[in-house]
C-alpha cells in the first residue's frame, strides 16, 4: 500500500557523528526543513568527546532553533538490558552483543559474531521513542496512514547504505543525498562536503560516534584511543580482557576486540594500512565507498546504517 498522507512527525536520527550533526545544523539554519525532534540513542559507553559534542549541539544549535534533542536508552528486564552496553556485556552468562572476533571454524583466521548491539541499544529504543511521540506506544497498533519521516545521515559516498526502516510507521529519508554537490552536475553531499561545512561553521572537531570498545574500530582508531584518550583506552583494554575471563552465551571460542585475536594491548595496532598511507597524501575519503577491514569504519556507528556492515556477514565459529 502506498502512503500518500504527510508524515505526522519528522525525526532526525542523531548519532552525533559528522553526517547527522550536519543535518541538524542545516535544519537549524533553515537550509533544510525543520525537524520536530532529534533522537540520540545512548549505549552508555560512548566516548567523553561524543557526550561533550552532544551537549554543545543541544546548547548552541538545537535549543536556539527550538529542536528538542531526546536521549534514549535500551531497557529490558527479560533480556537483562539496563541501557549500559559495557556492563550488560560483562554480566555473567550474558549473550555476546558486540560483534567480537573469534577464531573461525576452520581455525585459519578471525570471524565476527553476530552483531546485536546496534539493534538492541540504538534501533529499538529509537523506534520506541517514535511510537510514543506518534501516540501509539507498544503494543498499540499504529494506524496504516500514520507514520514518521526519519532523517538518516547517509552521504553520497555511502549511498548504498541507504535502507528502509522495515516498519510501516517509519519511513527513512536521506536529505544529504538530495543537496547540490560540490562538483558541477552532481547531486548529494559527500562526507568531505559535510566536514568542510562543519569546519566553516566552527564544528571541525566533530568526533566519530562509536562505543569505546567497538570491534569495528580499525588500527587508526585504536591508536587514536591509546595515544589521545588513555583512560578510555585502558577501559577498552580491561573490557577486552574481562570478556575472556567470564562465561558467555552464544559463542564457544574466546572473544577479542581486535581481528588479530590478540589481547588489545598486544594487538598490532601500529600497523598502518595502505588506505591510511593514501589518506596521508591527501583527503581521499570521498573516493572510497567501503572501509578497509583493518582500517575500520570511517565515521563510527550509525543506528540505521552501521558502518561495520562490511563484516556483518562473516561466518563465526
Amino acid at each position: 500500500m502506498t502512503i500518500t498522507s504527510p508524515p505526522a512527525l519528522r525525526v532526525l536520527s542523531l548519532g552525533a557523528g559528522v553526517q547527522s550533526t550536519t543535518l541538524l545544523m542545516l535544519a537549524a539554519a533553515g537550509r533544510l526543513p525543520k525537524v520536530d525532534v532529534a533522537i540520540f540513542a545512548d549505549t552508555g559507553w560512548e566516548p567523553r568527546s561524543v557526550y561533550e559534542h552532544l551537549d554543545r549541539l543541544e546548547r548552541e544549535v538545537a535549543r536556539p532553533a527550538n529542536i528538542p534533542i531526546v536521549r534514549v536508552q535500551a531497557t529490558s528486564n527479560a533480556q537483562r538490558i539496563t541501557g549500559d552496553l559495557r556492563n550488560d556485556s560483562l554480566t555473567p552468562g550474558a549473550f555476546v552483543r558486540l560483534p567480537v572476533f573469534v577464531r573461525n571454524r576452520h581455525g585459519s583466521g578471525a570471524a565476527m559474531v553476530r552483531r546485536q548491539c546496534t539493534e538492541e541499544y540504538k534501533v529499538a529504543p529509537i523506534k520506541a521513542a517514535i511510537r510514543e511521540r506518534l501516540g501509539y506506544p507498544h503494543p498499540r497498533r499504529v494506524p496504516a496512514d500514520v507514520y514518521a519521516e526519519q532523517w538518516v545521515g547517509i552521504s553520497r559516498d555511502e549511498f548504498h547504505r541507504a535502507k528502509d526502516a522495515r516498519v510501516r510507521y517509519l519511513r527513512n529519508a536521506f536529505p544529504l543525498l538530495d543537496l547540490p554537490g560540490s562538483a558541477d552536475n552532481v547531486t548529494g553531499w559527500t562526507r568531505g562536503d559535510c566536514l568542510r561545512y562543519l569546519r566553516r561553521a566552527g564544528w571541525g572537531s566533530t568526533p566519530k560516534s562509536a562505543c569505546i570498545g567497538c570491534p569495528f574500530h580499525g588500527n587508526r582508531q585504536w591508536r587514536e584511543l591509546r595515544d589521545d584518550h588513555p583512560e578510555e583506552w585502558a577501559d577498552a583494554v580491561e573490557f577486552d580482557r574481562a570478556l575472556r575471563a567470564m562465561p558467555l552465551r552464544g559463542i564457544k571460542e574466546k572473544p577479542y576486540l581486535h581481528r588479530s585475536l590478540l589481547p588489545l594491548d598486544q594487538a598490532p595496532i601500529d600497523k598502518v594500512t595502505r588506505r591510511e598511507w593514501s589518506s596521508r597524501q591527501g583527503n581521499l575519503f570521498d573516493f572510497f565507498a567501503d572501509e578497509d577491514p583493518e582500517e575500520g569504519a570511517v565515521d563510527g556507528c550509525s543506528p540505521w546504517s552501521c558502518r561495520g556492515d562490511i563484516a556483518a556477514d562473516q561466518e563465526a565459529a
